[in-house]
Order: C-alpha cells, then sequence, then structure tokens
C-alpha cells in the first residue's frame, strides 16, 4: 500500500473508535473498562504511533520538498497534535479516577472526550482532503517509498505486530460501543445497498447544516470523505476559501431560489 492509504486506514480505524466511546459516554454511564482501553488504544496508537509516522517520516519530507511548516498546512497539523497531547493528559488521570469507581468525575470526562474527538475528526479530515493530497504531489515515488518504510519502523519499534494488535483492540471497542451507522436510525445493510449501486454519489445534508450520510463509503470516490465527516458541519468539509460560496448556496436552498447547484472542478488530468 502508498503511505496515503495507510494513514487513512488509521485514521478510518480511529473514527470508528471515536463513534463507539460515543455512544458509550452518551448511554449515560460507559463500561469502566470499556474507558480504561480507550484511553489506551488514543495513548498507544493515536499519539505513541499514528502521530509519530507522521511527525518523524511523512512531515520532515513534505518540509523538504517545500511545504512549510511555519505558515502553511504542517504547522497546523503539529499544532493539533500538541493539542490532542494536551487532551489527553487531561483525559487520563480522569479516566484513572473513574475506572476507580469515582463517578464524580465522570461529566467533565465525557465533556473532553468530546473536545478530543472533535479536535481529531476535523484534524484528520484536514489531513485527508488538504494535506495528503498536497504530499501526493509534492513527493516522488521514491519519496513515498521512505515514507512507507518509515511507517514500517515506527510499528516495529513497538511491537512486531503493533498495527494488527491496536487494529484488534480498535474492533473489539466498536463491538463493545455497537458503532452508530452512517445512515442514523435507517437500514443501513438495505438502503446502503440500494444507493450504492448508484453511478452517483449521494451525501445527505440536514437543515441544520450538519453532514448525516454519505454513500460509497469504502469504494473510490470523486469527493473522499470517511466517517470522520459525519456529524460534522458541512461549511468544515471545505477550504476556507470557499465556505462563503457553502453558505451562499445553502442559503438559496433554504429559501427555494435554487434546487442545483453547478460547479467546475480541475482534477488535474
Amino acid at each position: 500500500p502508498e503511505w496515503k492509504e495507510l494513514l487513512m486506514r488509521d485514521h478510518e480505524t480511529t473514527e470508528k473508535v471515536f463513534d463507539a466511546g460515543e455512544k458509550a459516554f452518551a448511554a449515560g454511564k460507559p463500561d469502566p473498562s470499556m474507558v480504561k482501553e480507550l484511553l489506551r488504544y488514543f495513548v498507544e496508537y493515536v499519539d505513541g504511533c499514528h502521530n509519530k509516522k507522521e511527525e518523524n517520516h511523512l512531515f520532515p519530507l513534505l518540509e523538504k520538498r517545500g511545504v512549510s511548516r511555519q505558515d502553511g498546512p504542517l504547522g497546523v497539523m503539529l499544532q493539533e497534535h500538541t493539542r490532542s497531547k494536551e487532551l489527553l493528559a487531561r483525559l487520563e488521570p480522569l479516566a484513572d479516577t473513574y475506572v476507580g469507581g469515582d463517578d464524580s468525575v465522570l461529566h467533565e470526562l465525557s465533556l473532553i472526550y468530546a473536545e478530543y474527538i472533535t479536535l481529531l475528526k476535523q484534524h484528520f479530515w484536514k489531513e485527508n482532503d488538504i494535506l495528503y493530497p498536497m504530499g501526493e504531489r509534492a513527493l516522488s515515488q521514491a519519496d513515498g517509498d521512505k515514507v512507507v518504510e518509515g511507517i514500517a519502523a515506527t510499528e516495529a519499534a513497538i511491537s512486531p505486530d503493533t498495527r494488527a494488535h491496536y487494529y484488534k483492540l480498535a474492533d473489539d471497542l466498536m463491538r463493545w460501543g455497537e458503532i452508530e451507522d452512517l445512515c442514523h436510525n435507517l437500514d443501513h445493510d438495505t438502503l446502503g445497498a440500494i444507493l450504492n449501486t448508484l453511478p452517483v454519489e449521494l451525501s445527505f445534508v440536514d437543515a441544520n447544516d450538519t453532514v448525516r450520510y454519505f454513500s460509497h463509503e469504502n469504494l473510490p470516490k470523486i469527493f473522499p470523505r470517511t466517517r470522520g465527516a459525519i456529524g460534522m458541519q458541512v461549511q468544515n468539509c471545505h477550504p476556507q476559501k470557499s465556505v462563503h460560496l457553502v453558505n451562499e448556496i445553502l442559503a438559496d436552498f433554504k429559501a427555494g431560489k435554487r434546487e442545483v447547484a453547478e460547479f467546475w472542478i480541475d482534477m488535474g488530468a
């Protein structure tokens, strides 16, 4: 696999863990054992492995090939890595207290967990849709091979089967939390199978501008999306420079001024 595929696979797996934890906290009182394993996944794999793949191997090569660290996306990504680490440092003692039997910290634990996953959902979107495509343009095949080697070395430094171990932990957490599906209470298997046969990509944005559904989750797409988009404001799924156009289109739809928004995308072909 190419470096982008490996890193996005980490994102997709982690987003499913987010969903599982979110549903567990929403139910009122999550299983303390699940909370303990959630934190272990975030600290050991997301922060201790995934972020290191980027910080030690992808980001330095991007900077060498002209992607600015100071005033560009690399600086933003590194700031968000630091912020996520700070939130984990606040979550860990709260989780330890909760796992130890003290429910008084549950409200604060839930709030900081929500802040942490919101940060990372948006962070993953920025990497998937902005930084990684930029990296594909900036890096040569030889550069990409070096990043893949660095990813493998980062995992091997932890254990011989790091990714398999933590992906299994993610699977266990998903079963524990019984993930809320993309269709939000619709029959996902039936509706998803129908919509995925259509030769078009579908997204559903509700009346509050929140992304609720997209089709072709595991299939090639013109507009790449991961589960992190679900629950986000649609404005946050577009580059800042085009948000005003998104808002204009949404306002026109709501006012009944239009039913179609046509636009041209340069695919670089």
